[in-house]
């Protein structure tokens, strides 16, 4: 067991765990906004913004992280400019896997916030409102705190996905040692090469992960139902 728990390489979880991090603090701070406006705007625009935010569930990743890659690529505006201003690199490296994780992770953050602060009694809103409060102490004082488990699951689900990523970081990213091979990206590559018991070690590191992460959630969503009955 010893030994075999020493062939591991580590690399592409500790990879995998820095971009699944960086991605859900990157789209709290984005989504959190976005989902309180979703929540409540009656705006006739809002059903376009919601399909816009779900596409990456539906969209396959391969056709996701085509354009991603077509977008950020050395030949296009958005590539040239940061690569000529700023010297950065958006693909192959770690940088565009940062920005293709939070496109193909956007809708696993922004559903669950949206549906937390829609099923807010407005009542408390309205409350804040009329005492003063501005809107942005209204969100974070008023209106988070009573969304824990919308919140929570947010974040998590966020994490999770991302770590379990595979066609979008592929095409965007590659597979560079250190650089742009996550866990996933590893599997398929032992896979490739029939080493099926390195794939087999991976994968299931990869499910045990996923399922605490899950388990977390549900324990952590009934406690918080139990607690308001």
């Amino acid at each position: 067991m010893i030994e075999l728990l020493s062939s591991i390489e580590y690399g592409p979880f500790i990879l995998s765990f820095k971009l699944a991090f960086i991605t859900t603090l990157i789209l709290f701070t984005l989504a959190l906004p976005l989902s309180w406006y979703l929540s409540q705007t009656k705006s006739r625009i809002k059903p376009i913004l919601e399909a816009i935010t779900a596409l990456p569930i539906v969209l396959p990743p391969s056709v996701l992280g085509f354009y991603i890659l077509v977008a950020l690529s050395f030949n296009s505006p958005i590539g040239a400019f940061f690569d000529e201003q700023f010297g950065i690199k958006l693909v192959f490296n770690f940088t565009g896997l940062v920005v293709a994780s939070c496109f193909y992770s956007l809708p696993f953050m922004v559903q669950p916030l949206q549906s937390g602060f829609e099923s807010i009694n407005k009542n408390m809103l309205e409350a804040s409102y009329i005492s003063g409060k501005s809107k942005l102490y209204t969100i974070f004082k008023v209106a988070l705190p009573n969304i824990k488990p919308s919140l929570l699951t947010a974040l998590i689900v966020t994490f999770a996905h991302t770590v379990g990523e595979f066609g979008v970081v592929l095409m965007v990213g590659g597979s560079i040692p250190d650089e742009t091979k996550v866990a996933s990206v590893a599997i398929y590559e032992f896979v490739e090469i029939m080493d099926y018991e390195s794939a087999h070690i991976y994968s299931a590191i990869m499910l045990i992960i996923s399922f605490l992460v899950l388990l977390s959630v549900y324990i952590f969503n009934q406690k918080q139902k139990k607690s308001f009955l």
